[in-house]
């Protein structure tokens, strides 16, 4: 199906990387506002991996790449988790061999290829004037790689970790939050019955916003994150006191996934990276839990105190959006239309100290967001800290 092109523009849609709850909201408050304004919205399948897949050629059937998206279709979803434009993690600047598209591979036969040219020759193919990449870090990267070709690109920050930097706040988070404090609450009540320590791996690469805030929140009572190398012996002689001042004997902590012990890297489930140079993280919940249990011997007078171990992984981020991801979606999705009725392109939409904005696009490649361990964690005690709450924005040390 060929495109028509539009007076107006045709608007080209994507979500990138990890599925969140907010990523259909925003979808549909882009496909509603462009529609209503007189654009034509084109919605690409499975991230970039539909844009490097498609076929430039009219008799052939590319649907499974692109779709042109109504009012119906995206009310129908609007409401629900997840992204139903499917979602990938390839980088068509750093295609792996493995993963250019078969009609390409006899162009493209190194070990790793920039297939830009593909991309800019399919966005063209497509009558594309605009595209709105939803992502985190790792998708908008590209997005900026784009831009600087040319392209005229809009942003939208999606991710449950929250560190896109120049925003605030990243579609996902909200949901994640909420999540964690919820299911850590529900799990107190085994580790209460049977007295022990609840260990939770949680999401969080190379920043801790996922465990730190609902430490803060009263879920846990310490946390450990990435920005900082913790001491498993300090960890479990903190969840002793924890639990020994617990009438009901149980203490909890937070691990975020790419946290790693002192003079140790992050911990790894393989050594396969993704087309961004990410290994798979998991199971420092697991090392953390059997140390503790064994260094409680020791700290415990000699009786061991069992633990209860449980990533929580795709439970915070399946199914529908809290309040704050289904508002804040629909607030970027507009912003994006409006820079791009104005005639803006090559900028990230970004809310900051509560109010929305925009920032240039490349700020996501220029800089790392992470906690700010000085200001808002205590490495003496593994967890969060705070002097006022006064005049702090609403997720505190998310903010910029």
């Amino acid at each position: 199906m060929k495109i028509p092109k539009n007076t107006k523009g045709v608007i080209g849609i994507l979500t990138g990387g990890g599925d969140v709850p907010g990523l259909n909201p925003a979808i549909r408050a882009v496909t509603i506002r462009a529609l209503r304004e007189g654009y034509t919205v084109v919605g690409i399948r499975k991230g970039w991996k539909g844009l490097i897949d498609i076929i430039r050629d009219e008799k052939v059937d590319n649907s499974e790449n692109y779709s042109i998206l109504t009012e119906e279709m995206v009310n129908r979803i609007g409401r629900t988790g997840g992204t139903f434009l499917h979602s990938s993690r390839i980088n068509p600047s750093k295609t792996s061999k493995s993963r250019v598209p078969s009609h390409l591979q006899d162009k493209y036969k190194a070990e790793f290829n920039d297939l830009t040219e593909e991309v800019l020759a399919n966005l063209a193919f497509l009558n594309i004037d605009y595209l709105i990449p939803i992502g985190g870090d790792d998708t908008l990267s590209y997005a900026v790689r784009l831009y600087k070709e040319g392209f005229k690109v809009i942003a939208i920050p999606k991710t449950m970790d929250n560190d896109v930097p120049g925003t605030d706040y990243c579609i996902g988070f909200s949901t994640c939050i909420t999540r964690t404090i919820s299911l850590t609450h529900s799990l107190r009540t085994s580790a209460g019955s049977h007295e022990r320590f609840l260990v939770l791996e949680v999401f969080g690469r190379y920043a801790g916003f996922t465990s730190i805030l609902p430490t803060l929140a009263g879920a846990a009572n310490r946390c450990v994150i990435p920005e900082y190398k913790f001491d498993i012996n300090l960890l479990t002689q903190l969840m002793l006191e924890d639990r020994f001042k617990n009438p009901s004997r149980y203490s909890v902590v937070l691990i975020s996934e790419g946290a790693a012990f002192t003079g140790e890297n992050m911990t790894y489930l393989d050594s396969d990276m993704d087309d961004y140079g990410h290994k798979k993280l998991g199971g420092i919940g697991e090392r953390v839990s059997d140390q503790m249990k064994h260094l409680s011997l020791e700290y415990n007078k000699g009786v061991p105190v069992n633990v209860i171990n449980q990533k929580l992984g795709y439970l915070v981020r399946c199914g529908d959006p809290d309040a704050i991801d289904s508002i804040v979606p629909m607030a970027f999705g507009n912003l994006a239309l409006d820079l791009i009725i104005k005639g803006i392109h090559g900028r990230l939409v970004t809310l900051r100290n509560g109010r929305y904005d925009n920032a240039p696009i490349d700020i996501v490649t220029s800089s790392k967001k992470i906690v700010d361990i000085d200001r808002y964690y205590n490495t003496e005690r593994l967890r969060p800290k705070y002097k006022s709450f006064e005049l702090q924005p609403l997720f505190l040390m998310t903010s910029l």
